[in-house]
């Protein structure tokens, strides 16, 4: 095989797609490449299988120029930042993922396509601890939505799924009759720090305990909620395949505000700090 380059393409934040764009795309690639694309590579990019070397810099011209688009990261560089879908469409999201993982991208264009790291260097942002972009086992810095409050409590919600008038889990393991809906079983002994409690009608929650793992809010939604006083937890150092086998991230900073007002510099501080202990060190 003389020829076969692979593209990285920048996804949309929360990969908001409209199908002008993946026609666009598409068509770009059916008559500059093979055709045949991936959706999407481990760090959330469009992934174009197979061109010949003369077609590189034609693509890049016609993605920038006339698509409004850009390449991702690859290589020893800040690969393509990647975000959850926030916001825009999930209650639990703890902050906006998608302004904050698009500024980052923007801000760290000489990053992202100048490889100047000793080794790659991911960073995802999880609007909240469902981690749906599995950043805490897959990025070097993890955004962890968080709050710094309580969980918020409807009792009355908690009534109406103990007397089954709600399902657990918004009705994710429908179609098949799993029993009455046991708070105990199915909420309180699964608590990892067994902070949860029920008492005479009511269910309480040990803050102080609590590590955030969201299962009784995924179990209970209408009844729970994540607190006000939201942010973000940073994690450093998610592995995949390493030595000594899979690696998750480990905690650096507890709570962030992030902040839009001042463009995120808190958390730019942190990351700039880092990288420049990663370039002597990585």
């Amino acid at each position: 095989v003389a020829h076969f380059h692979t593209m990285r393409v920048n996804q949309p934040s929360g990969h908001f797609y409209t199908t002008e764009y993946l026609k666009q795309l598409c068509d770009l690639w059916e008559f500059r490449g093979s055709g045949l694309t991936n959706m999407h590579g481990s760090t959330g990019d469009i992934i174009f299988l197979g061109t010949f070397t003369p077609q590189l810099e034609e693509i890049f011209y016609e993605m920038t120029h006339k698509h409004d688009q850009d390449l991702g990261g690859s290589g020893s560089n800040l690969r393509t930042p990647s975000d959850c879908i926030g916001q825009a469409r999930c209650e639990y999201a703890c902050y906006d993922t998608q302004d904050i993982c698009t500024h980052l991208t923007k801000e760290y264009q000489d990053e992202l396509h100048r490889p100047a790291f000793p080794y790659k260097f991911k960073f995802k942002f999880d609007g909240c601890p469902n981690c749906c972009v599995s950043s805490i086992a897959r990025a070097d810095m993890s955004f962890i939505g968080t709050w710094k409050d309580d969980i918020r409590i409807d009792q009355e919600a908690v009534k109406g799924y103990v007397n089954g008038e709600f399902p657990p889990n918004a009705g994710a393991h429908a179609g098949r009759d799993w029993g009455a809906f046991d708070i105990q079983k199915e909420v309180i002994d699964r608590c990892p720090t067994e902070c949860v409690r029920y008492e005479n009608g009511k269910l309480k929650i040990n803050n102080r305990e609590c590590t955030r793992c969201m299962h009784c809010i995924n179990v209970m939604p209408r009844a729970l909620r994540p607190g006000k006083q939201t942010g973000c937890s940073i994690l450093v150092g998610a592995k995949a395949p390493i030595l000594d086998g899979a690696q998750m991230s480990s905690l650096l900073l507890p709570f962030v505000e992030v902040n839009k007002e001042n463009d995120y510099q808190e958390i730019k501080d942190v990351i700039e700090s880092i990288w420049d202990w990663w370039m002597e060190e990585g």
